[in-house]
């Protein structure tokens, strides 16, 4: 009798977790994808032969459940984070607790290897409540499982993805492109690129207990990107500068809106670059050689163009 490998992947049905649970599958690896909504990943079991892709149910808020659920795994994968709070508490418990608790039940579970989604401007200093919980997860899951890899991507883009995808639908709707901390830099990674450097960190020698920054090959600040939305979609609109006041205002009432469009603690991130540090590990040392923005983006968006119209932004400062 043949005794499959068993990978446990915590948010697997997200945007990035698509893609690492395909490519676990095509490796061999049984998946169990773990999280509280186990319909969201049924669209995955596809993705592998019968019963290789399992959605897993699990109330991550009990310790029992995720020793369950990581129970026989030979590698462990948590995605599981959160943009906004749904409810007050959340960014402490989703991205500052749950990674130790869930490395800690690998630990113990005899897991072999550990890969934690975290990402670029963790700092326990910052004065986002979101970068500084990936901090505090970051510590906690090493405390839990020292060879943890630590991943922090910058935005990641793709097909499906929440940032061009949200910008261009924008751009079709408003008579001018807004623009809030248009200086600020940073550096997208498209999300095929994160989920083999996931891969990497599973099974490369060498690399445990590692921390890898994953930018893609162009640094651009929020204002390019915009520019970009605009070009890739042939809209010829202004882009406008939001002023500071009313970005606040917006913010406040973005925390009550449905889907918090824009919260106080997102302007917060919005204000520092989200760009490679210098001197840190990246996709090099992983063997990864990630893709260009411009050679991924404008097939997905391309659903947004409006037939007959010329590329072009016209910049309002």
């Amino acid at each position: 009798m043949v005794t499959r490998k068993v990978a446990a992947v915590f948010g697997g049905a997200g945007f990035i977790g698509q893609q690492v649970v395909q490519r676990l599958a095509r490796l061999g690896y049984v998946v169990r994808i773990v999280g509280r909504n186990p319909e969201a990943a049924r669209v995955l079991m596809t993705q592998g032969n019968v019963g290789q892709v399992v959605p897993l149910a699990a109330d991550l808020r009990e310790d029992a459940a995720i020793g369950r659920a990581v129970a026989g795994a030979a590698v462990v994968v948590n995605l599981v984070g959160i943009l906004a709070e749904g409810r007050k508490g959340d960014f402490q418990r989703l991205q500052g607790e749950l990674p130790g608790r869930i490395g800690a039940a690998a630990r113990a579970a005899g897991v072999q290897r550990m890969v934690q989604l975290s990402a670029i401007g963790a700092d326990a200093g910052s004065p986002s409540e979101y970068a500084r919980t990936k901090a505090a997860g970051e510590a906690a899951v090493k405390a839990g499982f020292p060879g943890v890899v630590i991943l922090r991507p910058s935005i990641v883009f793709g097909p499906g993805d929440q940032f061009f995808n949200r910008f261009a639908g924008m751009a079709r709707m408003l008579p001018f492109m807004p623009v809030v901390c248009g200086d600020t830099r940073f550096q997208p990674v498209y999300v095929g690129d994160v989920a083999d450097a996931v891969v990497a960190g599973l099974t490369q020698d060498g690399v445990e207990g590692r921390t890898f920054e994953l930018g893609g090959p162009r640094v651009a600040s929020f204002r390019e990107l915009m520019a970009m939305v605009l070009d890739m979609t042939g809209r010829r609109k202004r882009l406008v500068e939001i002023p500071d006041r009313l970005v606040r205002l917006q913010a406040r009432v973005g925390e009550h809106l449905p889907g918090k469009p824009l919260t106080r603690d997102q302007l917060a991130q919005l204000r520092r670059d989200n760009v490679v540090a210098n001197g840190a590990e990246g996709f090099a040392a992983l063997g990864i050689e990630p893709r260009a923005m411009e050679s991924v983006v404008p097939g997905y968006l391309s659903r947004f163009r409006r037939a007959g119209r010329q590329e072009g932004t016209v910049s309002v400062k």
